[in-house]
């Protein structure tokens, strides 16, 4: 049991998560992202080393963002990370043979499997004190059918010593099972010490909580997670970074062309875009927001918009996110990648304008002032200038 990670647990003052969302490679939107945020704190707090693990105490992740968010709780800089995606995007999703694409894997898991173990550490456990911060990884126990958050939390329920402990498990099989989408990458199977069966585990992008925004606000407040942080705006940060969305608007439809083979193919996408939305919004509605787009025509960003029946917001929001839409590209700059399929989760030949369009959003939408409250050295007035 990692003492560092206890003493952040139990650890007073203001507390500040991040978390990522899941998007296949379009993971490198959110390094883009994430390396501005890197670059702004380095400024806010004087630190030219600083590492977002030096900053953040709780990162969580989803299936590609559970990548970043196991590397960044490792310590990695954001550049590492970077390097990871643009040199082994091409890896990542090495094409099956013909007799593999039958049994509905599009991609062999081999190369993605080989990578997590060198980042990570083919030996490095969920509870091992490598990891600097709290980390939480979203999956999907496709045996139970069930939605499975494991923390390094030493104090969670699953985590305690003995058999079946989440702790005991290999890290880069835990974020490799998160990356586990159907019809791209064979499930992963893992075996608890102590059970009698295996578990099957799916891509975390099939529960709810692609966008693990809300949820991992709830983990470090509801007292069944056993960490209990203090809400408040002045107290806790939650800092959302996205990987794009392309809602699949459809104006031409008509009833007669939405047959079952349109219905197969199109519901998972539409229900992973609309559960992102709902976590975006719940953390909007509940929390300060002081960052985001517009969620649609009727709400706007809800940016200092009230909150109804709560009082006082539970902490304080950023999300930072793109709109891959033709009208999103352009609110960006970006109208030269208008008409490209940057919404594909293995468009590994589009991986440069993917880039081009994370640091895009991270130059118009990413703001020292949205974190400052929590920067416990305040910035001079030259360091915001330089911002």
């Amino acid at each position: 049991m990692s003492s560092a990670i206890q003493g952040i647990v139990r650890s007073e003052g203001k507390k500040r998560l991040l978390t990522i969302d899941g998007g296949g490679i379009r993971g490198v939107i959110a390094v883009e992202i994430l390396a501005e945020i890197e670059r702004l704190l380095r400024l806010g707090t004087g630190n030219p080393q600083m590492r977002l693990s030096d900053w953040f105490h709780f990162i969580s992740g989803c299936s590609t963002g559970a990548i970043l968010a196991a590397g960044l709780s490792l310590g990695m800089e954001v550049a590492e990370l970077r390097d990871l995606y643009s040199e082994s995007g091409q890896r990542m999703f090495q094409r099956a043979g013909w007799w593999r694409r039958l049994g509905f894997h599009r991609y062999v898991h081999n190369e993605l499997e080989r990578l997590m173990k060198e980042r990570f550490g083919e030996h490095t456990t969920l509870g091992s004190d490598r990891l600097k911060t709290l980390l939480m990884v979203v999956l999907k126990n496709a045996t139970t059918d069930s939605p499975w958050l494991l923390t390094n939390n030493p104090y969670a329920q699953f985590n305690q010593p003995g058999p079946g402990c989440n702790l005991d498990l290999p890290l880069w099989r835990i974020v490799r099972a998160s990356t586990a989408a159907p019809t791209f990458f064979a499930p992963e199977t893992i075996h608890f010490p102590g059970m009698k069966k295996p578990f099957v585990f799916i891509d975390g992008g099939l529960t709810p909580y692609n966008n693990p925004g809300f949820i991992s606000y709830l983990n470090a407040t509801l007292p069944a997670y056993r960490m209990g942080w203090k809400s408040g705006e002045d107290d806790m940060l939650v800092v959302s970074v996205g990987t794009g969305l392309h809602p699949a608007s459809a104006p031409d439809l008509t009833p007669a062309r939405m047959n079952l083979l349109y219905t197969a193919t199109s519901t998972p996408a539409a229900l992973m875009f609309a559960s992102a939305n709902q976590q975006d919004m719940l953390c909007r509605a509940l929390g300060k927001c002081v960052a985001g787009d517009p969620l649609d025509s009727e709400l706007g960003d809800m940016i200092g918009a009230q909150r109804g029946a709560i009082p006082e917001p539970c902490f304080t929001y950023a999300r930072y996110n793109v709109d891959l839409t033709g009208q999103g590209l352009a609110s960006i700059g970006c109208d030269e990648l208008i008409g490209r399929d940057l919404h594909r989760l293995d468009a590994i030949d589009l991986i440069h304008d993917m880039q081009a369009v994370g640091r895009a959003v991270a130059k118009s939408r990413v703001r020292l002032e949205h974190l400052e409250r929590f920067i416990e050295r305040s910035t001079s007035h030259e360091q915001r200038q330089a911002c």
